[in-house]
């Protein structure tokens, strides 16, 4: 049986980049188990997330160029030198894709957002083969947008999603959820108390874990330190706070009491340990972003969302709100205070039944087998066509 041939094209950011990766494993076991393998080709920028991914899992990656608009609420401002300059980079890089696709011959393109795919999904159209757009999103990306007319399907990652997507395109919307890492649902809190040493926890508090991301958040940073003292009093912490960050919170939470340090571990990263500490955590308190969502949903975890306020198009603050207005989540939108962020998070500490309930609720919107969807899209896709 002849491998299945699977183009990917997306990137620039880990929340377009991990979903493609974690669907590309899912086709690569799904496939195995039936006999047939799975040749894979990246396309993505030169000297990219992307290609460093695909590097690492040993994926063959294709380079083209790209071009990167700068969004400006003033839309005469978004015609600038910069701007133009990149969009003359767009047809260049849909010669070079068409040519990647019409050497490659995929069964199907998946893309998944970021400027890299609109030449690719472009040249997939143009050679007739079937295009699979991925949004991670509650309202579609600009790439994805351009390339919704173009695609044999389009899959969303919330029911939400479908009033918002142009009327031409909800017949062939599915809604198959942003595929979580499978690693991130198999975590166990108490190996999370023996790998970080959380001897001093106290089993009677909950825990919050707070996060910005791999490097952090300047921003949700300054807040816990504002309210760390009162917040121990409630809880225990684990703040990952970002490598870059670590010695100016450090020398913060060497004033406070010996009791409440016990409660206390700041870290720089995150790493293999994550599922168990997302285990752990009965309170989550970060951005976001979709992937952020969709661990938070997928596991079922009252989260306290602080958007970054320049995520591309508002897209986190959309995320948060989404959740927010569900019960799902408490998000922080606009300016955010200490004195807003203790309110919103006092009553998740002291309350378990409503904790329980807005974690509840986010579960309801949680798609833990969002990448076996994915794949299925994919699948019957490369079928029909």
């Amino acid at each position: 049986m002849r491998p299945f041939r699977l183009i990917v094209t997306g990137g620039g950011t880990g929340g377009h980049t991990y979903p493609a990766l974690t669907a590309v494993r899912t086709a690569r076991a799904r496939l195995a188990t039936a006999g047939r393998a799975l040749d894979v080709l990246w396309v993505g920028t030169a000297d990219s997330l992307e290609s460093r991914v695909a590097a690492s899992e040993a994926i063959e990656f294709a380079a083209v160029a790209t071009g990167k608009i700068r969004r400006h609420r003033n839309p005469l401002r978004m015609v600038s030198p910069a701007n133009v300059r990149d969009m003359a980079r767009v047809p260049i890089g849909v010669a070079q894709a068409r040519a990647v696709v019409s050497r490659f011959r995929p069964d199907v393109v998946l893309a998944t957002g970021g400027y890299v795919a609109v030449p690719v999904g472009i040249a997939a159209s143009l050679c007739r083969r079937p295009l699979v757009v991925h949004e991670q999103t509650v309202r579609l990306g600009l790439a994805n947008r351009t390339l919704a007319g173009r695609a044999a399907r389009i899959a969303v990652s919330s029911e939400s999603t479908l009033p918002l997507l142009p009327e031409a395109s909800r017949g062939i919307a599915v809604v198959t959820g942003n595929p979580v890492r499978p690693e991130v649902l198999t975590g166990h809190a108490d190996k999370a108390i023996q790998a970080l040493g959380l001897h001093g926890f106290r089993q009677d508090r909950p825990t919050v874990y707070v996060t910005g991301g791999a490097q952090g958040s300047e921003q949700i940073n300054g807040l816990v330190a504002d309210v760390l003292p009162w917040l121990l009093t409630s809880a225990n912490v684990i703040h990952q706070c970002g490598p870059a960050n670590v010695e100016a919170l450090r020398a913060h939470a060497v004033t406070l009491p010996p009791h409440l340090a016990s409660r206390y571990l700041l870290t720089g990263f995150v790493g293999p340990e994550l599922p168990d500490v997302l285990a752990l955590a009965d309170v989550v308190l970060s951005r976001s972003g979709a992937g952020t969502i969709a661990e938070l949903t997928a596991l079922g975890k009252a989260g306290v969302l602080v958007p970054l306020a320049s995520s591309a198009g508002n897209e986190q603050a959309h995320n948060a709100g989404h959740l927010h207005d569900a019960g799902a989540a408490v998000a922080l939108l606009g300016d955010v205070t200490a004195e807003r962020l203790r309110e919103a998070v006092d009553p998740l500490l002291t309350d378990a039944h409503r904790r329980a309930g807005i974690a509840e609720r986010a579960r309801s919107y949680g798609r833990p087998d969002a990448a076996d969807r994915l794949v299925d899209l994919l699948l019957s896709a490369a079928v029909e066509h």
